[in-house]
């Protein structure tokens, strides 16, 4: 590919298991600005491939709330759901290296053998089942992805906002899941093989994402393809210091539509932001001739009700 042909690459991956919240929307927002400011194309997948929590009535309603937003789309809408047969195509690759091997342990028995890593409640599996010998155990499996030996696994990789980055996939991670006991991909697999396929070159998202980048940088180029860069945002925060979730039903987009006008919900977070000096009435597509990552400040936002 010539230098004439190449443009920049954005996505927004949604999963449809609810309405979109405000920290939601202030992912999209940022992922559209940063991608559009580079003249590039912002691409829309639905991240469906959790079959029990998935549903197309909460694809349709995010579908229909960046349109109202204006942050729309250059390609797609892509559901994962009808892409299981590239992923196994990809998963059988690593299965032939013996880069992979099937879990049955439950979560139980992860715990039991281990506290939970730092702060967030993150449990680092210790390969109980990485070196069982076939016929040891039978019923449903999970499959995992081995890392490498300890001291040997390091990924180090330059975010764009929050800087170097450094992590022991042995120590910090783990061997991960990459499909799950009920058959269903794991997210790791699934957003590798589609962010390559698709030819995403910059990933934006928030920062609670940020140690799926080494494992997803590793998975891929263990697959053979070139990683995206990855961009991590701060979060939007409740009074408490809790990152916004789907619980948080006053901020999700029915109770916001409800009482907001696009332009409203746009300017206050280009406010919180730091890419406008008040909570203005503005377009998205007005913010992008001023857009700058570094005007973006890295602690999260305490986000107060009005």
């Amino acid at each position: 590919m010539n230098n004439k042909e190449y443009i920049e690459r954005g996505r927004f991956a949604p999963s449809p298991t609810g309405r979109m919240h405000l920290g939601n929307v202030f992912s999209a927002l940022l992922s559209w600005l940063s991608i559009k400011a580079q003249g590039g194309k912002w691409v829309l997948r639905i991240e469906d491939i959790d079959p029990q929590r998935s549903r197309m009535e909460y694809a349709d309603l995010i579908m229909s709330d960046l349109e109202w937003l204006g942050l729309t789309w250059d390609e797609g809408p892509f559901y994962q759901s009808e892409r299981g047969e590239i992923y196994e195509a990809e998963l059988q690759k690593l299965a032939d290296r013996g880069m992979t091997y099937p879990c049955y342990c439950t979560r139980a028995d992860i715990l039991a053998t281990q506290a939970p890593h730092e702060s967030d409640g993150r449990v680092v599996y210790k390969g109980t089942c990485r070196n069982l010998k076939p016929g040891t155990h039978s019923g449903p499996a999970a499959v995992r992805m081995r890392v490498p030996e300890e001291g040997e696994g390091v990924i180090t990789f330059v975010d764009g906002h929050y800087g170097e980055q450094t992590v022991d996939l042995t120590t910090q991670c783990g061997d991960f899941i990459v499909r799950r006991k009920d058959g269903a991909w794991a997210y790791q697999l699934a957003v590798v093989v589609d962010d390559a396929l698709m030819g995403i070159t910059e990933v934006v998202r928030g920062r609670d994402l940020l140690l799926s980048s080494p494992q997803q940088i590793y998975l891929a180029k263990e697959l053979g393809f070139a990683p995206p860069r990855f961009t991590h945002l701060p979060l939007l925060c409740n009074t408490e210091g809790q990152r916004l979730s789907k619980r948080d039903r006053s901020l999700d987009m029915e109770a916001l539509r409800s009482r907001f006008e696009a332009e409203d919900i746009i300017g206050l977070l280009a406010y919180k932001a730091g890419l406008q000096e008040s909570p203005n009435r503005v377009t998205a597509k007005e913010l992008v001739a001023g857009f700058d990552w570094k005007k973006i400040g890295c602690e999260d936002i305490i986000l107060v009700e009005n």
